[in-house]
């Protein structure tokens, strides 16, 4: 196989030409690209473009760390990803974590290690902090509040506010026992919501409904098991999920509840679901978001922390 030593002598010209055709420099004349490009074609001569991103400094690839792909949630944010990531000639790897630590790091690393640019991070357990200390090899943004936060951007929508709007619909609509149907308790996400979910209680005495760990429509049936056994039932459910929430009104119509008569469900992100299954919901922009994060990354955005809005969509399940 010809290598550049090779193209340059069969060319007529110097290595650093070849060099240059290769990275697309604009100093070359057009005659001396042209015989360049001509003996690469003759040759079948193939670039090798691990090495072009290294001496360049860039790799344009983008990691982009979420923990479980075929969620819909994630797969509206790596629709929006995707659709940047086109626009601005760049490619991602996914990177699935399954929440483990382990695999978080490892994407940490690929930054540290060059083989990416930037990281997306879309839900994480590992600490902030340790990601912070990463930020120094490429641009690393998160989907949270993170303002406090000296030097990664984020991209988010005011957890803490939506849930208190959709605590304070429930109250005014009349509902008295109001849970809520999270997926998982720890991040920053979780924790906003469930302050909300206390300070609501504080101003509203009532007993405490809490279920955890649902992330898909399955689990909707797992949350109404639950559900049965309790003595006091709630009659108003906030979900963090539009899918989880049309599990749960499934299973409800299954058992022969009446929504909103019997428990009211509210779900959130405005997903297709939602929509088919006439779901009140709080909207989020979650391919938005998926964009914004891309452009955070490549470093596009005027302000590092950007706030998107929060919409209440009423349907037929309150």
């Amino acid at each position: 196989m010809a290598n550049i030593r090779d193209i340059a002598k069969m060319a007529g010209v110097s290595v650093t030409t070849v060099s240059r055709v290769i990275n697309d420099h604009p100093y070359v004349s057009e005659d001396k690209r042209k015989a360049v490009i001509d003996v690469m074609r003759k040759v079948d001569y193939q670039v090798n473009r691990n090495a072009v991103s290294l001496s360049q400094g860039k790799s344009h690839l983008i990691g982009v760390v979420v923990p479980f792909v075929k969620h819909p949630y994630f797969g509206l944010l790596i629709e929006g990803i995707a659709k940047q990531a086109v626009e601005n000639h760049y490619h991602f790897v996914l990177i699935q974590t399954n929440y483990e630590k382990e695999r978080e790091q490892e994407a940490l690393d690929m930054l540290k290690h060059k083989q990416i640019d930037g990281l997306i991070i879309c839900s994480h357990m590992i600490e902030l902090a340790t990601i912070e200390a990463y930020q120094q090899y490429g641009k690393i943004v998160v989907s949270e509040n993170a303002a406090g936060n000296k030097s990664i951007d984020s991209v988010f929508v005011d957890h803490y506010q939506s849930f208190m709007d959709a605590l304070a619909y429930l109250k005014q609509k009349g509902y008295k026992r109001i849970g809520y149907c999270i997926g998982r308790e720890s991040g920053s996400n979780s924790y906003f919501r469930h302050l909300a979910y206390k300070n609501f209680l504080t101003q509203y005495p009532q007993k405490e409904f809490v279920f955890t760990e649902n992330y898909y429509f399955e689990d909707g049936q797992k949350v109404m098991d639950e559900i049965s056994e309790l003595t006091e039932k709630p009659d108003a459910l906030l979900v963090t999920s539009d899918v989880v929430a049309a599990g749960i009104l499934t299973a409800c119509k299954n058992a022969h509840m009446k929504v909103p008569e019997d428990m009211a469900i509210i779900g959130f992100d405005n997903q297709p679901i939602a929509k088919m299954m006439d779901i009140t919901t709080f909207e989020i922009p979650i391919a938005t978001m998926g964009e914004r994060l891309f452009q955070h990354v490549l470093g596009k955005a005027i302000n590092r922390h950007e706030e998107l809005s929060v919409n209440l969509i009423e349907r037929g399940t309150v």
